[in-house]
């Protein structure tokens, strides 16, 4: 059994906004929400900005069905409470609660990079200081990642598949995947998917600054320049999407607002470096080549690519030869690319489901969104990256690439709907 798949709600928490309307508001104004870090003295790690989430008040969801109470949230990980609002959000976008269907048959796969740091830095030098005995009793279940996906289980009533997947950046992307899969394969017949992350900590920053992953960049507007000659290192964000997923024929039943089909899906592995991308962009390229041919579609078909675009040397570079190997020269130089991390900085686990949120917005109101502070052109990154403005045309078939550490490659194929 083979079943088509399509988008019917979307939901987002990002340092552009809280909600998709003001995430892609700035999106289409192309607005930086990167800022200074205020969280903490960032003197020591000489990384001065982030993608931080600024409009975040949990007091707004206290008593909101769906989302959480003041002592609820006491007991949630801001990881997690990220997740639930946007789930919710997609939830309520998507027009159903799903209570026609059998609960068994909708899911929860939401994923994260590195789950509840935060909870895990404050609980530890509660133990350095008191001892084991002072740790909270709820300090496992509100680190460990898969506690998003099981919160908004609890929320919704949803009890198909409940998992969620950690593969660094690509989490996200692939947690889309294996949902589209399961409702494609008639495991499951809707589901909530995305990711989530929270990278508020010095600890969590001084790791990746210490890997030099980071810039040391302070102008906001030069920061994150994915394709850029003058780029080094990403910005570290945080912040949630999360997608509706739905088979067709139910969405089509009922009437519902259909964003686009997640049509393909390709996932692959490096198999070479704990942090670089192959040189070659051949597992990368081999990602978005199955994610072209389980969609029924070819490269002169794709119209656009939602980049990885980390803004690090290597990335960018690598990625931009998997084009060319997946594509072919010709279309690779036609084909529009561009990287939401430019106006949001990178949030791990959370970034290809942000990003697939992107995806179904460019196919429903045909714009695509600049690669926002490109200037300079780098020889090795010799393609269409968006640098001079919004591109506003009907778009038709989108890729989306996540590539994580450990050479976790994940590629969402969407189109648009046609009976």
């Amino acid at each position: 059994m083979s079943r088509r798949v399509v988008i019917t709600g979307i939901g987002a928490v990002t340092p552009l906004g809280t909600g998709v309307e003001k995430f892609w508001e700035g999106i289409k104004a192309n607005k930086v929400g990167i800022s200074y870090i205020d969280m903490f003295d960032p003197s020591r790690i000489g990384v001065k900005i982030a993608g931080i989430v600024r409009d975040f008040n949990e007091e707004d969801y206290f008593g909101v069905e769906g989302c959480f109470d003041k002592k609820e949230a006491r007991r949630m990980d801001t990881f997690t409470k990220y997740a639930v609002v946007a789930a919710h959000e997609a939830l309520t976008d998507s027009g159903t609660n799903f209570k026609d269907m059998d609960p068994y048959k909708v899911g929860v796969i939401v994923g994260s990079g590195i789950g509840g740091v935060d909870l895990t830095l404050s609980e530890y030098t509660k133990y350095l200081e008191k001892g084991p005995s002072r740790i909270s009793a709820f300090y496992i279940p509100m680190m460990i990642s898969n506690m998003a996906a099981g919160t908004i289980s609890m929320k919704t009533g949803f009890r198909g598949a409940n998992f969620d997947i950690t593969t660094a950046c690509a989490s996200g992307t692939h947690c889309i995947g294996e949902a589209f899969r399961k409702i494609k394969d008639g495991y499951l017949d809707a589901c909530l998917a995305g990711g989530t992350e929270s990278t508020r900590q010095e600890f969590t920053f001084g790791g990746f600054a210490n890997m030099k992953a980071l810039t040391k960049s302070e102008d906001l507007t030069r920061a994150s320049i994915p394709f850029d000659k003058e780029r080094s290192g990403f910005v570290l964000g945080e912040g949630s999407g999360v997608i509706v997923l739905e088979e067709y024929e139910h969405a089509k039943a009922r009437g519902a607002k259909i964003y686009a089909e997640l049509a393909g899906y390709g996932e692959t592995c490096d198999g070479y470096h704990m942090t670089s991308p192959m040189p070659t962009g051949e597992a990368a390229a081999k990602g978005m080549t199955l994610a072209m041919e389980e969609a029924g579609l070819k490269p002169s078909d794709i119209d656009y690519i939602n980049a990885h675009g980390t803004s690090t040397g290597l990335n960018d570079k690598y990625e931009t030869a998997a084009i060319k190997l997946a594509f072919g020269e010709e279309e690779a130089r036609r084909v529009k690319i561009s990287s939401t991390k430019s106006m949001i900085g990178h949030l791990l686990g959370a970034a290809g489901a942000v990003e697939a949120v992107v995806c179904a917005k460019t196919i429903q109101e045909g714009l695509i969104h600049a690669t926002v502070g490109y200037k300079v052109p780098d020889e090795a990154c010799d393609l269409d990256y968006c640098g001079n403005g919004n591109i506003e045309q009907e778009v038709n078939a989108v890729l989306s690439n996540s590539l994580g550490f450990g050479g976790h490659n994940a590629t969402l194929c969407f189109k648009r709907v046609v009976d």
